[in-house]
């Protein structure tokens, strides 16, 4: 498939439902998809609902580039799909190679979204290493406040959260309303094992992080992910040593 532009930002629009009619269809989808019960819906199930319920300008997918199974899933039935990258400044050499294979290889189109500040401007600011005096901070002005208002002209939000990943994410469901953020919320693959995850890009031959294979099943910003021995909490080398388990995306 041929190359996608790079954004700093989305230049779609689209009428938006409203906040009542939008949380309605969120309702509706979870239960017609059988969330969290032995009939729930398979991951492409799940997108194709999405897919006949909202216009393809309406939707964007979250992608932390660990891989791109999420992005070609959901690009099956909505393809040129916006994907949302959280450019934080931080990011490993081999987390940005794999956006570039994202956009170069899927029927997607990668958007950066870039913080209010540069690294350097955040440093003189509130100064050096913000990420290990204060990683909520930082979190919170490097990725939550940059994606809130990267979402603002979508309706509908993906994410690769999965219910293994960690004790909170156990009753994560296949759709809902985004409180916070105003617009629905699909975990499609969120039954998913790592497994499962390394078998579909496996069989679709989907771009996947190098560090992937070398004991780094979760990935964030360099100075906060760590490798994690086998058996470990696939999320424990995130803020390894620190009281701190989510960057406050999905709280």
């Amino acid at each position: 498939m041929s190359a996608r532009n790079i954004g700093v930002a989305s230049t779609r629009s689209t009428v938006r439902r409203s906040a009542d009619e939008l949380r309605a269809l969120a309702e509706a989808g979870n239960a017609a998809l059988g969330s969290l019960t032995d009939h729930e819906a398979s991951p492409a199930e799940v997108v194709a609902w999405v897919a006949a319920n909202f216009a393809t300008d309406a939707a964007a997918v979250a992608c932390s580039m660990a891989d791109a199974a999420l992005p070609h899933l959901v690009a099956q039935h909505l393809p040129g799909v916006d994907v949302l990258f959280l450019d934080t400044g931080y990011h490993f050499a081999e987390t940005t190679v794999t956006r570039d294979e994202v956009a170069r290889q899927l029927d997607v189109r990668v958007v950066d979204v870039l913080p209010e500040q540069t690294v350097a401007e955040q440093d003189a600011e509130f100064g050096a290493e913000l990420f290990a005096r204060d990683p909520a901070l930082c979190c919170a002005r490097r990725k939550v406040e940059p994606l809130q208002r990267s979402l603002g002209g979508y309706e509908v939000w993906f994410t690769g959260v999965r219910r293994d990943e960690a004790p909170t994410r156990t009753l994560t469901p296949l759709v809902t309303y985004d409180e916070r953020n105003g617009l629905v919320k699909v975990n499609p693959v969120a039954a998913w094992t790592f497994d499962d995850l390394l078998d579909y890009a496996g069989a679709h031959q989907v771009p996947v992080n190098l560090l992937m294979s070398h004991g780094y099943p979760s990935i964030g910003c360099e100075p906060c992910t760590k490798p994690v021995a086998a058996g470990e909490d696939p999320r424990s080398g995130r803020w390894a040593g620190l009281a701190k388990t989510e960057c406050g995306l999905h709280l």
